[in-house]
C-alpha cells in the first residue's frame, strides 16, 4: 500500500501556476455575470416587463389563455419552463405578483382564482401552483395586438427549439402604469405606478405638444393599495425630470366612535401589515404607546382593515400623528426610474420615458403597417393575374386540359396569359367549380379596394405625424376602456401636521442621580420631597452626580471609550430613591467594558465641555457640537483618544478650574485662557507642564469644588505652567 502511494506521489505533476491581474480575472469571469443580471433579469425594459414576466405572459398567450378558460397554474409554469430556464418556484413567484389576487399591480395582467397571498402581507403565503388557476386578463389584448405582424423582433429560446419576442408591442406605456422593482449588480430600479387614465392623457398631450407640462395632467403616482401622498409639487417635479427622488405616503384611517377604535383602511405600498403591527406592539411594550390597549388585523372579505383599540380619553387624531412618526404607517417611496433602452440601462425622467415609449410604439406600428402592405400587395398581385384570365376563361381551361405533364401547367399559363410564376400557381390551384365568370368577377372586384387601402397605408407609413395620430387614438380608446379612478389621494404636504414628541410629553421637575457603577435614578421632585428613604445602592457604589432638571431635557453620557450616548430623559423610566434605578450600559446598549465617566443634561446645548488628559493637555469644545439633526443615539469620537482622560466637565461659561497631578502639584487656570476648538476629538493644548518623569494629571475640578482655601496661590497668568506643590494647609481640605 505504501509502495503504491509513493508511486502515485512520484507520478503526480502539479499544474503550473500562472499569474493574472485581478482586473483581468474580474473582467473575464464577473463582468459577463453582471451584464447578464442587468440585461436579462433585473431591469425592466420599455414595455414595462422584465424577461421573466415577458416569457410567462407570452407562454400564456400561446396557450390560448387570452379570453380562454382558466387553467391550473402548474400547467402554465410547466409550459413557461420551455422559455425560462429557471426553476418552477421562481416562475410561479413571478406569476403571483402579476395576479388580481395578489393586488400588487394597478392593472393586474393575470386573472386568478385561489389564494395568491397579498402585496400588503409578508406572512400570508400563496397556495401551491397545483391548487390555483389563472388566465390572461383582458387588458393583455393591448400587449399582444398585432404581435403576429412582425411588430417586434423574435429570437430563439435557450435551447433553440422555440421563438420568443424580445419585447411585447404594448399599446400603452405599461412601464409607467405598473410598479416594478429590481436589484441588479451595481445598479437597481424602482418604478412607481401611475394612473392609467392620466398616463394615456398625458402621453396624448405630449404627442401633440412635447412642451406640455405633464405634471398638470398626471400630478403624482397612483398605487393599488391607495393611501395618501404628502404632495410637494417641486419635489414631484424633480422626480419627473430626473427619475430620482422620494416622496412620503401615509395610511388612511377612520375613527369608530362607538367602539373607540381607529380603523386603518389603506396603507403605503412600501409596507406590510406585519411590519406595522410589530412596530406598534414593540412601542406598546416599551411603554411609548400608552394610548393603545390592543392592535389586530381584521382584514377579511370586506377588504383591508387594521384596528387599534384606544384607551378612554385618547385623542385619535393626535395618536395618529404619533403613529405616523413612529411606525411604517407613514413611509417613503424612493424612485429610481432605471430601465433598459436597447440593452443599455438609463435613468430617465417621466417625459423621457414617454419619448422612448412613443419611439418604440411608432416602430411597432410601422412594422405592422409594412406587414399589412406586403400582405395586401401579395393579394393584389394574385388578383391582378386572376383578372387576366377573365378575358378568356375557355383558353385557361384549354391550356390546363391539353397540357400533357403537370409540371408544364404553370409555364403554359405564364406564356398564355403573360403571368408570372406566383400568379400562374394561384390560377392553377383554383378549383374547377370556381373557373366561372361570376367567381372571377367577385374576386377581382377587390382590386380597386386593395389599391386604395395600400395607398392609405403607405400614406400613414410615410408620415411620422400620422403614425403618432394613430398612437394617440389607440391611447384614447384604451383609457376609455380600462381607465379607473385614482386610488391614491393627494394631501398638501405643507398643510400636513407633523408629530412633535415634546407636545405629548409631560414636563415636570426632577433630579437625576448617577452612580459610579453606572446606575441612573430619575426621581421626580414630588417623589423626592415626600420620601424619607435613603438611597439604595449596590455595595461599594456611590452617587457621583446629582443634576436638577426637567423631564423634557436631553441627557448625554460620556464613556471611557471616547463615545457619547444621547437620550431624552422622558425615555428613562421614573425611579424612586429606594430603588437601584436603571443600569445605563444596559438601556443604551453599550459595549462590554464601557463605563459612564460623566453625564451632561441640557435643554439647549449651551455651555462648553472641558476635557482634561493625563499628559496635562486640556480641550475646550462647545456643547453644541454634540447636537445632531437626526435622532442619533450614539456619537463616536466624542473626545481625543491620544491620552488617557482624567476629568470631563461641563461649564456654562468660562470659569476657574484646578488641576492636580500625582506628584502633588496643583495648577489653577481660568478656562478663558484655553482656546475653544471646533473639533470634538481635538487633543487640545498643553495647560499643565509635567516636570517629573512619569507624573500625570489625576483630575481637574471646578475651583469651588477643589477644597482649597487659597486658590490664588496656585493660579498662573500664562499656560502652559507647571503649577505649585500642594501646601500642607490645603492637603486635608482637598482630599475628597
Amino acid at each position: 500500500m505504501a509502495k503504491k502511494k509513493k508511486q502515485i506521489e512520484e507520478t503526480y505533476i502539479p499544474a503550473p501556476i500562472s499569474e493574472e491581474l485581478i482586473t483581468d480575472t474580474l473582467e473575464k469571469n464577473y463582468m459577463p455575470y453582471a451584464m447578464s443580471v442587468i440585461v436579462s433579469r433585473a431591469i425592466p425594459e420599455i414595455d414595462g416587463l422584465k424577461p421573466a414576466h415577458r416569457k410567462l405572459l407570452y407562454t400564456m398567450f400561446k396557450m390560448g389563455l387570452l379570453g380562454g378558460k382558466l387553467t391550473k397554474s402548474a400547467n402554465v409554469v410547466g409550459q413557461t419552463m420551455k422559455l425560462n430556464p429557471h426553476g418552477d418556484s421562481a416562475i410561479y413567484e413571478t406569476m403571483v405578483r402579476l395576479t388580481t389576487g395578489n393586488q400588487a399591480l394597478l392593472h393586474p395582467l393575470v386573472e386568478s382564482q385561489g389564494n395568491f397571498g397579498k402585496q400588503y402581507s409578508r406572512d400570508m403565503a400563496y397556495a401551491a401552483s397545483r391548487y390555483t388557476e389563472v388566465r390572461l386578463d383582458p387588458i393583455c389584448q393591448e400587449f399582444f395586438g398585432d404581435i403576429n405582424k412582425n411588430t417586434v423582433k423574435f429570437v430563439d429560446n435557450y435551447d433553440g427549439e422555440l421563438q420568443e419576442p424580445t419585447l411585447l408591442p404594448v399599446a400603452f406605456p405599461n412601464i409607467l402604469v405598473n410598479p416594478n422593482q429590481g436589484i441588479a449588480v451595481g445598479m437597481a430600479s424602482n418604478m412607481c405606478s401611475f394612473n392609467l387614465q392620466e398616463v394615456c392623457d398625458a402621453t396624448v398631450a405630449y404627442i401633440k405638444n412635447p412642451n406640455t407640462d405633464i405634471l398638470d395632467i398626471m400630478p403624482a403616482p397612483d398605487f393599488p393599495l391607495g393611501a395618501e401622498i404628502l404632495y410637494n409639487k417641486d419635489q414631484m417635479r424633480e422626480i419627473y425630470e430626473t427619475g430620482r427622488g422620494s416622496f412620503k405616503m401615509r395610511a388612511v384611517y377612520e375613527y369608530d366612535k362607538a367602539n373607540n377604535c381607529i380603523e386603518i383602511k389603506e396603507i403605503p405600498y412600501t409596507t406590510t401589515i406585519e411590519a406595522i403591527l410589530s412596530k406598534v406592539m414593540d412601542l406598546v411594550k416599551a411603554n411609548k404607546l400608552k394610548e393603545i390597549s390592543d392592535a389586530r388585523d381584521e382584514t377579511g372579505l370586506n377588504g383591508f382593515k387594521l384596528t387599534f383599540d384606544l384607551k378612554r380619553g385618547t385623542d385619535p387624531d393626535a395618536l395618529m400623528l404619533k403613529l405616523f412618526k413612529l411606525t411604517p404607517l407613514e413611509d417613503s417611496f424612493a424612485c429610481n426610474f432605471n430601465l433598459l433602452i436597447n440593452n443599455v440601462p438609463k435613468v430617465l425622467g417621466v417625459k423621457q420615458i414617454m419619448e422612448e415609449w412613443v419611439n418604440f410604439r411608432s416602430g411597432c406600428i410601422k412594422n405592422s403597417l409594412k406587414f399589412d402592405i406586403d400582405k395586401k400587395s401579395e393579394k393584389l398581385h394574385l388578383l391582378t393575374g386572376l383578372k387576366k384570365i377573365l378575358l378568356d376563361i375557355d383558353k385557361a381551361i384549354s391550356i390546363i386540359r391539353h397540357t400533357e405533364k403537370e409540371a408544364d401547367v404553370v409555364p403554359n399559363l405564364m406564356s398564355g396569359f403573360d403571368l408570372d410564376k406566383v400568379q400562374a400557381e394561384y390560377v392553377a390551384e383554383i378549383k374547377l367549380r370556381n373557373l366561372n365568370r361570376e367567381y372571377i368577377i367577385n374576386r377581382t372586384s377587390e382590386i380597386e379596394r386593395l389599391i386604395e387601402e395600400i395607398d392609405e397605408l403607405n400614406r400613414i407609413l410615410s408620415s411620422d405625424k400620422e403614425v403618432k395620430k394613430l398612437i394617440a387614438k389607440q391611447l384614447t380608446q384604451i383609457a376609455k376602456k380600462y381607465g379607473q379612478e385614482r386610488r391614491t389621494k393627494l394631501a398638501d404636504g405643507g398643510d400636513v401636521e407633523e408629530y412633535k414628541e415634546d407636545n405629548f410629553i409631560d414636563d415636570y421637575p426632577l433630579t437625576l442621580f448617577v452612580t459610579r457603577d453606572g446606575y441612573a435614578k430619575k426621581v421626580s421632585a414630588v417623589s423626592l420631597r415626600s420620601t424619607t428613604s435613603e438611597h439604595k445602592l449596590k455595595e461599594g457604589d456611590e452617587v457621583i452626580q446629582e443634576i436638577e432638571t426637567t423631564n423634557k431635557s436631553e441627557v448625554l453620557f460620556f464613556t471611557n471609550k471616547q463615545t457619547v450616548y444621547k437620550s431624552h430623559l422622558y425615555d428613562i423610566p421614573d425611579s424612586k430613591v429606594s430603588s437601584l434605578g436603571e443600569y445605563i450600559p444596559g438601556i443604551l446598549g453599550m459595549e462590554d467594558g464601557e463605563k459612564v465617566v460623566y453625564t451632561v443634561v441640557t435643554n439647549d446645548y449651551s455651555g462648553m465641555m472641558l476635557f482634561a488628559f493625563a499628559n496635562g493637555k486640556m480641550a475646550k469644545v462647545d456643547l453644541i457640537n454634540y447636537q445632531t439633526k437626526s435622532n442619533r443615539k450614539k456619537l463616536i469620537g466624542a473626545y481625543s483618544d491620544k491620552a488617557e482622560i482624567r476629568s470631563i466637565l461641563w461649564i456654562p461659561e468660562d470659569t476657574e478650574i484646578v488641576a492636580f497631578t500625582d506628584n502633588n502639584k496643583v495648577l489653577a487656570v481660568d478656562t478663558a485662557n484655553i482656546p475653544l476648538k471646533s473639533t470634538k476629538s481635538t487633543q487640545g493644548v498643553q495647560v499643565m507642564k509635567i516636570t517629573k518623569k512619569g507624573a500625570t494629571v489625576t483630575k481637574a475640578v471646578l475651583a469651588k469644588d477643589a477644597g482649597i482655601d487659597n486658590v490664588k496661590h496656585y493660579k498662573t497668568k500664562n499656560i502652559p505652567a507647571a503649577g505649585s506643590f500642594l501646601r500642607s494647609d490645603d492637603v486635608q481640605m482637598s482630599l475628597f
